[in-house]
């Protein structure tokens, strides 16, 4: 979704409210996660003392499986953000978001974000214990001799 940011950048207290959802078929395009429901995106943008800030949250439900047990799963995700937004910047920095003419593409602000604070390991639960590495057998649901020679 493309934000026009001209008005927000030339009137101090000027604000805009966000408030849209991410189909899973643009979701298609981040690759290693399958999502179970649209990404929901709500926030707003607003110029305070000059300053341009973006400030959402996203909320989404990925089907998963497990890394230790492999069993499948889905779970609910919710992260707040927090950008300040430019119209240029002179060399690299990546501590703004930079404006492209004057706009913003939210989509991809957003996946970046998301993508960056999803976790790297994927447990159904904290103390899973994973399947045996003999017998295979799922140690959560029952116990094996295997390893207790």
């Amino acid at each position: 979704m493309k934000f026009n940011l001209r008005q927000l950048f030339n009137i101090v207290g000027e604000s805009r409210e966000i408030g849209y959802s991410i189909s899973e078929d643009e979701l298609s395009v981040i690759h290693g996660y399958c999502f179970a429901s649209p990404v929901n995106v709500c926030g707003k943008v607003f110029n305070r003392a000059g300053v341009v800030y973006l400030e959402y949250s996203v909320e989404f439900t990925l089907s998963l499986t497990c890394d230790r047990c492999l069993k499948e799963f889905q779970s609910e995700f919710s992260f707040d953000f927090s950008h300040i937004v430019v119209p240029s910047v002179n060399g690299d920095n990546d501590d703004y978001i930079v404006a492209d003419g004057e706009s913003i593409e939210l989509n991809d602000i957003a996946f970046t974000d998301l993508l960056l604070q999803l976790p790297s390991k994927i447990l159904c639960k904290d103390d899973c214990k994973g399947l045996c590495m003999v017998c295979g057998c799922d140690l959560n649901v029952s116990d094996c001799n295997c390893l207790n020679f």
